[in-house]
């Protein structure tokens, strides 16, 4: 792509000398490990690097043109901009041919349910004989190739290199995790969202947002930047939690029509007469004066919620309200999200992914929902992340659980034992186990379960790693509690 084009849409005259009409652009890029010839290197100033040092580098590699806030000595032209991140959002859309444009995107945003919502969206759509794309938590899915992700919502070069995949691949729709940090810094920017999915907002990434109205108006701003105009044949959509008073606020923050979901509260979409057992979960819709059975293979109430949240983005998107009913009726669930663990047991084993306070009082309500003995709850909290939460998951593990064992969750570089210690700051000693080895956790619950009894490993749900110090280890919850089941069964 000739680059005299390609930064048209940055709209600035500064440049450190002039270059040809006709210089090329092979690849546009903020990783001087990424660069090869006929590069346009971009200067992020980030938490840990500032990419203006790294500037000669990237020219050294082959970078033809760097963009720039900070004046740069370097043998290439350099084009100023005042903000290097918004300039690589417009840069990253320009040079893929804006691919959002020619999908369906569905973004989802909320502290819990994303993965989950994005999932049931995708199986809904694939469903319907649609192929279709997942960017989350999880992975960058493109039809059946699977790619990892280091971010929930990747930069916005990955994000409109994927959505052009996308493209490529004549996927339809695309459901996509919309992270509040990448709402903050701008990594959605030129992603033309057809429908936005707000779930819930409850404490997370408080190290990060500082305060939870903080935390809520990085939320908002994928509902008011949805886009302005009524244009025929792409309207847009803002998908509501009306149980979540945050939800009905956003009401007020965008232009788009809004489909409002709850149980608690009236809504568009609500569930009413839910009847939840270890099986599944049934509940009415009312939708517009009608009532439709809902039979779901996923457990608990807040997975009801889910379920609304992708049966009302579904609808928005023009899919008929029947088939969508019946083809989420088939899921029978998400890796780590509520998964029971296979074995030969009398007792069940659960792992799901809740690290929040909010997430663990949900997961471990329907837990003691469908309980019958005992409830084990197996549970940390990350490092070098929001400390606050820390004796708020404790007291809520201690008290729905009658069993707690406090351990380990992605250290990091925090002390595991100091971890622990800000958990039980508020217990009483004699109300929890505390072993900070995971495995060692793990073992410890199963070993201790009896007939009837249900085992929650919560906080890592789908990853297969433990994060200490800056070094990823394989770890596994369910592969652990897998060979601790097999532990208990020899020994019996």
């Amino acid at each position: 792509m000739k680059a005299i084009e390609l930064i048209k849409p940055l709209k600035t005259t500064k440049y450190s000398m002039d270059f040809s009409d006709n210089l090329e652009i092979a690849n546009i890029t903020q990783d001087t490990r990424e660069v090869e010839p006929g590069s346009l290197f971009i200067c992020i100033i980030g938490s840990v690097k500032n990419g203006h040092e790294l500037a000669s580098e990237a020219v050294q590699k082959g970078a033809v043109l760097i963009v720039a806030s900070e004046p740069i000595e370097v043998s290439v032209p350099v084009v100023y901009v005042n903000n290097t991140m918004k300039a690589m959002a417009h840069l990253a859309a320009a040079f893929y041919d804006y691919p959002s444009q020619d999908l369906r995107v569905i973004g989802v945003t909320g502290t819990n349910g994303k993965t989950t919502v994005t999932h049931l969206l995708d199986y809904i759509f694939h469903d319907h004989k649609e192929k279709t794309g997942v960017i989350g938590t999880m992975y960058r899915r493109i039809g059946s190739k699977v790619f990892e992700t280091k971010n929930t919502t990747p930069d916005s070069i990955t994000l409109q290199k994927t959505l052009n995949e996308m493209r490529k691949s004549e996927v339809k729709t695309c459901s996509m995790e919309v992270s509040s940090h990448s709402l903050v810094q701008g990594r959605v920017w030129g992603t033309d969202f057809d429908v936005a999915i707000f779930t819930n907002l409850s404490q997370d990434h408080l190290e990060y947002h500082h305060t939870m109205e903080k935390y809520a108006e990085a939320k908002s701003l994928l509902f008011s930047q949805l886009g302005n105009g009524y244009e025929q044949g792409k309207p847009k959509f803002a998908i509501l939690n009306f149980d979540d008073p945050v939800g009905r606020s956003y009401e007020e923050k965008t232009a788009a029509t809004v489909f409002s979901y709850g149980i608690d509260q009236p809504a568009d979409f609500k569930a009413t007469d839910l009847s939840i057992t270890n099986k599944g979960t049934r509940f009415n819709l009312n939708f517009e004066n009608r009532v439709y059975e809902v039979q779901l293979q996923l457990v608990g109430k807040f997975n009801v919620s889910n379920a609304l949240a992708a049966i009302a983005g579904a609808y928005a998107a023009g899919l008929d309200l029947p088939s969508i009913i019946q083809s989420i009726s088939e899921i029978s669930g998400v890796r780590g999200r509520f998964e029971i663990v296979k074995g030969e047991h009398d007792f069940a084993v659960i792992v799901d992914y809740a690290h929040t306070p909010d997430g663990l009082l949900n997961v471990l309500n329907a837990v003691n929902e469908i309980k019958v003995g005992n409830v084990f709850c197996v549970v940390g909290c990350g490092g070098d992340r929001d400390r606050t939460k820390r004796s708020i998951m404790a007291d809520i593990a201690q008290k729905n659980s009658d069993r707690v064992i406090f351990t380990a969750d992605n250290p990091r570089t925090e002390d595991p034992i100091e971890i622990l210690k800000e958990m039980v700051s508020g217990l009483s000693a004699d109300t929890y186990q505390l072993i900070p080895d995971r495995r060692e956790a793990i073992q410890a619950a199963i070993q201790q379960a009896k007939s009837n009894d249900i085992v929650l490993i919560a906080g890592k749900g789908h990853e297969d790693y433990q994060i200490i110090g800056t070094e990823k280890h394989h770890f596994d919850d369910v592969e652990e509690a897998e060979k601790a089941i097999k532990i208990k069964n020899k020994d019996k």
